[in-house]
């Protein structure tokens, strides 16, 4: 472990007792540190485009996937999707959003709201702290509790708060995809990348119990523009384009927490909504009728099927319990 990822652990272990202000400040420090040693593998990191065995492309000949997720952290996050789904679909987009059921009292409008349009609704852990996988007899009795709430609201697909994961613990979620990892993304408190920009399938012993992994491939907004201070999406921008030449799947992981529909200035935490619709416009004007555009749980079916039938076969890495 080097230096950085030891102060990095320390400083996760102690975030409940830092206030927050303190900590977006820390975060920044660390994050400005990692990017200078990490530029070669970040937000590009090339041996990730590689193509899965036997790949034969995406259906109807489209050259990519786009997957629009977004986590609502927070109640004034919930309060904000509403705003957030209607700048989508005025521009032909759907997405998925993940609740954090004992944060905050998870609107049953909303969620219907949100099926009947079109989108999907996933469960993004219980409380949002950081925990989960701290035993396994913690990670059995959470899991008992998540799949109560995947059946009430009929979801498939589920992401750990902060990214956290350990892929054969979550064999234990009634999932159809887990959306936990990432291609290359050091400034995680769990940074180890996936190293594909491609879905591929978890398998338990015996193949018993299976999911689709789908990481995320493109920055997560809190990083680049509460962290990094961008005020430009080129970094967005420049990963979706190479992401799009290499073939592979631009699933993008936003928080409505953050964003500002409103004309006011923006807080310590929070940056205009506008620069996520440029993306979405970009994505349109430069790529429309050649990407495939659908919620996370129709790609991972998707996945699943090809996989089944041995047309695509496993995507690099493989993994098996």
């Amino acid at each position: 472990m080097s230096r950085t990822e030891f102060l990095s652990k320390m400083y996760y272990r102690a975030k409940p007792f830092i206030p927050r202000q303190l900590q977006i400040t820390i975060r920044r420090g660390m994050v400005a540190l990692k990017r200078r040693r990490h530029a070669d593998t970040w937000p590009i990191f090339e041996a990730a485009g590689r193509r899965p065995e036997n790949w034969q492309g995406w259906p109807d000949g489209k050259q990519f996937a786009l997957v629009l997720t977004h986590d609502v952290d927070t109640a004034t996050g919930q309060d904000r999707c509403v705003q957030l789904l209607e700048m989508e679909r005025n521009l032909g987009f759907s997405s998925s959003f993940n609740f954090v059921p004992r944060r905050y009292e998870v609107s049953a409008g909303l969620r219907r709201c949100l099926v009947e349009a079109g989108y999907e609704v996933g469960v993004h852990g219980l409380y949002h702290d950081g925990k989960y996988y701290e035993s396994r007899e913690t990670f059995r009795q959470r899991a008992t509790l998540i799949n109560g709430y995947l059946r009430e609201w009929e979801a498939v697909g589920f992401r750990s708060p902060s990214m956290l994961h350990n892929l054969e613990w979550i064999l234990d979620l009634d999932i159809e995809y887990d959306a936990s990892t990432f291609d290359t993304d050091p400034f995680e408190p769990q940074p180890d990348g996936v190293g594909t920009i491609f879905p591929f399938q978890v398998e338990g012993k015996g193949a018993k119990r299976t999911y689709i992994e789908l990481p995320y491939t493109l920055p997560q907004d809190f990083t680049l523009f509460v962290l990094m201070k961008e005020k430009t999406i080129d970094i967005w921008k420049r990963k979706l384009d190479w992401i799009a030449a290499k073939g592979g799947m631009a699933l993008l992981n936003t928080h409505p927490d953050y964003m500002i529909f409103e004309g006011r200035g923006c807080g310590n935490e929070e940056y205009p909504a506008a620069y996520y619709e440029e993306f979405l416009e970009y994505a349109k004007r430069k790529y429309e009728g050649r990407y495939l555009q659908c919620v996370p749980r129709s790609i991972a079916s998707l996945w699943k099927d090809n996989v089944e039938r041995g047309v695509w076969g496993e995507s690099i890495p493989s993994v098996s319990f």
